[in-house]
């Protein structure tokens, strides 16, 4: 009798632990799948970094390349590489962009970037024909206005377009007509002031002629 119930003892127990283990068995499992989800997201992700041996074509923006530290010589890197990995010389340590030379998209004073600083320099000469106006009706904070909100603007362009040491003369002799109309416009000094406008305007107009 007693050896009848110890084995049914055992028996219930070895059940009892053969379903816990059962229970076990599938968390696991899940555990398991959830670990190889997540090793595999890694590993795609980590794909997607891989540095691309390709430079940005036209119309499209820089690829770079993780760090650069094994990048090949057509790939960016941020400057992380300093340099290392590009096959020319960067801007700067700091730079994804090649320095400036022959092969570089942008030329300086092309046709178009002429013709857009003409064009300031032509709008330039209309605001300063305005100013007599304002001169006359003692319209000192026009005056001002005029010579300020645009003519940052004009100021670019007579650098950018003065190659020659006679042009950047001419610029200077302009620059500084109006400077003496901003002078004069302060100083509420209508006369002055409407005659170094004038020189203001030949003196652009001067300096105009001598771009052809």
């Amino acid at each position: 009798m007693k050896v009848a119930l110890y084995f049914t003892t055992l028996t219930v127990s070895a059940c009892a632990f053969t379903q816990q283990a059962n229970n076990v068995r599938p968390s696991t499992a899940v555990n398991a799948e959830a670990r190889r989800e997540v090793l595999s997201k890694i590993v795609a992700a980590g794909a997607a970094f891989v540095p691309l041996a390709a430079n940005a074509a036209a119309g499209e923006s820089p690829r770079f390349s993780v760090f650069g530290l094994i990048g090949d010589g057509t790939s960016y890197s941020e400057g992380a590489a300093y340099g290392s990995d590009q096959s020319g010389k960067v801007y700067s340590p700091y730079s994804v962009y090649g320095e400036a030379g022959k092969d570089s998209l942008y030329k300086k004073l092309n046709p178009e970037e002429i013709a857009f600083k003409k064009g300031i320099l032509a709008e330039t000469n209309v605001r300063l024909n305005r100013i007599p106006a304002y001169v006359e009706k003692k319209q000192w904070f026009n005056v001002n206005d005029e010579l300020t909100r645009y003519m940052y603007e004009t100021r670019g362009a007579v650098r950018g377009l003065a190659g020659s040491k006679v042009q950047k003369e001419k610029a200077d002799i302009f620059f500084k007509a109006m400077e003496a109309t901003y002078g004069a416009s302060t100083q509420r000094k209508g006369a002055v002031c409407a005659a170094a406008n004038s020189a203001a305007i030949d003196a652009l107009a001067d300096f105009v002629a001598s771009l052809d």
